[in-house]
């Protein structure tokens, strides 16, 4: 069986934005694992304006053949009002079908963790037919952050990305077998 492909999503597109930092240090981590094909996915890059305000056929259909080549996705999302950035937000709603039976995990961060953002992405998760997994990294803004810019992870979140990722995988891996 091929390996699976796994999009690392940075979930802002806001400038100065930590989610860049983040994504990598996940994927460096998952790199070192060669049990599937890691890459960052950057909404940015897909320039999706809101779902709604103007003709994006060129931007969805980029966008949902992006998302159709993964099996499963990795979300880093930040904490905005206590819940996910309206980029995130509009990005998961130009897709549907895409999404349907694949798998993700959440690395989130913020004052407290960014759980609640986590929360908040969950439930919009479930409406789009992709199942979440339990284990949750959850990084703080103040001891994960150095002057709350330099990404610094804490050596124990290892465990948990790499206990997040086991769980993508192997969700990932069983919800293929719908798809084909």
């Amino acid at each position: 069986m091929s390996k699976l492909n796994i999009g690392i999503i940075l979930g802002s597109t806001r400038q100065g934005r930590l989610s860049p930092q983040v994504g990598e240090w996940v994927k460096s981590v998952a790199d070192k694992r060669d049990d599937a094909n890691y890459e960052i996915v950057d909404i940015a890059d897909y320039k999706l304006p809101l779902l709604g305000e103007e003709d994006a056929t060129v931007q969805a259909t980029a966008w949902n053949t992006k998302l159709a080549s993964l099996d499963g996705f990795v979300f880093i999302v930040q904490e905005y009002n206590h819940s996910i950035s309206g980029a995130l937000k509009n990005a998961l709603d130009y897709a549907r079908d895409a999404w349907n039976n694949k798998a993700a995990g959440i690395v989130s961060y913020g004052s407290v963790g960014g759980a609640r953002a986590a929360e908040h992405l969950r439930g919009i998760l479930g409406e789009l037919s992709v199942a979440d997994v339990r284990v949750h990294p959850a990084l703080s803004l103040f001891t994960d952050f150095e002057n709350g810019s330099v990404f610094k992870p804490a050596d124990l979140h290892l465990t948990n990305v790499n206990g997040m990722l086991d769980q993508v995988l192997a969700w990932s891996g069983a919800l293929k077998t719908l798809r084909s």
